[in-house]
């Protein structure tokens, strides 16, 4: 099997702010002695996880810190346990996911909310609910083993893609089988400012001017983004479910080629595409190609940027190739092309042989 799959996009955003930083602005990056547009991982693949988490048939992951409170205090309460002895049992299990917050006198629920966000999977959700289910039933107390919620690796795709840490409890850790680049600009781009007014719709004929003013950043560029998936590994963490593999990696796929980031969607309707696309399969090791954009391809492109953006990435890797040899198998789409391939094509290839 064809260990790792590489990922190789380039996607065009009109002015959008897809990504801010802590001023509200859209994120950049200095690469190459230039200022790009960046969209950061995180983004990215919150994104990419919310749209293929449909596709996965409940093999889905949750993020939080209420873990305890949601699926195991709360079916307590359901299932007819006291409220003080309800309190007891998820204080006791609260540390075995990480460490609890300070209890307050006000705010006893505290006890058991836990400091930092924890992944958790179905099946870890199921023997939650199946142990308040019993002790309930049974009218007794957890016994320590019982509260072992944590599985080695629980069946859940995006636990598996993107990883899981537990600091209090890392035999429970997850490594990841998917890396994802932050998504820069091929070309230099300054941050532009959008000035904007809002007229009270019920003024008088009489009154004018504006009753709101704002101003928010922008800018726009054709992005590279490049993402990894070991295969081997990602089937190991899914405890060699191949089928539930496969769905994963076409899903996210599938994601990176058509979902955008959310941020300031209403302002902007920055929706897009991938217009090329390309999938490698192979064991040798992974290596990005941004280097391709090491040198921005500014100047006087007007609509032939993409085209060049796509002969320096495939130029560029026709010298890796050179260089160490080529190792991989490769398909690409390109919306350029009237004879390119599919989407359904890429999918087909990014998940052969599994």
């Amino acid at each position: 099997m064809n260990k790792f799959l590489q990922l190789h996009l380039l996607t065009a955003y009109a002015p959008s702010n897809l990504n801010r930083d802590d001023l509200g602005r859209p994120k950049t990056a200095n690469f190459g002695n230039s200022q790009r547009l960046r969209v950061s991982s995180q983004s990215l693949k919150r994104a990419w996880r919310e749209a293929f988490k449909p596709e996965l048939d409940g093999a889905f992951g949750i993020r939080s810190k209420r873990v305890v409170n949601d699926y195991f205090y709360e079916p307590l309460i359901t299932a007819g346990v006291n409220e003080k002895d309800a309190l007891t049992y998820a204080i006791a299990l609260a540390p075995h996911f990480g460490k609890p917050k300070k209890a307050e006198k006000d705010k006893p629920k505290n006890a058991f909310e836990l400091e930092t966000l924890v992944f958790i999977g179905a099946e870890e959700i199921a023997d939650m609910h199946a142990l308040a289910s019993t002790l309930a039933k049974e009218e007794r107390e957890p016994k320590p083993e019982e509260l072992r919620a944590l599985r080695d690796k629980p069946a859940a795709a995006d636990i598996a893609m993107f990883g899981r840490m537990l600091a209090d409890s890392p035999e429970f850790n997850v490594d990841a089988a998917v890396q994802v680049a932050h998504a820069i600009t091929v070309h230099t781009v300054e941050v532009e400012d959008d000035y904007f007014t809002a007229v009270d719709d019920l003024n008088r004929d009489d009154e004018s001017g504006s009753s709101h003013l704002g101003e928010t950043g922008f800018g726009a560029g054709l992005f590279y983004s490049y993402i990894c998936v070991d295969r081997d590994l990602l089937v190991e963490n899914l405890r060699g479910d191949i089928v539930l593999a496969a769905k994963a990696i076409a899903g996210l796929t599938r994601a990176a080629c058509t979902i955008s980031p959310t941020g300031k969607q209403n302002s902007f309707a920055s929706r897009a595409r991938a217009l090329y696309a390309q999938a490698e399969l192979g064991d040798a090791q992974p290596r990005q190609l941004s280097f391709a954009f090491l040198r921005p391809l500014d100047g006087d492109f007007n609509a032939d940027l993409a085209e060049k953006a796509i002969d320096a990435l495939e130029n560029s890797q026709k010298g890796m190739d050179q260089v160490y040899g080529m190792g991989e198998e490769r398909l690409s789409f390109n919306v350029f092309d009237k004879d390119t391939n599919s989407l359904a094509e890429l999918l087909a290839f990014a998940t052969r042989g599994l």
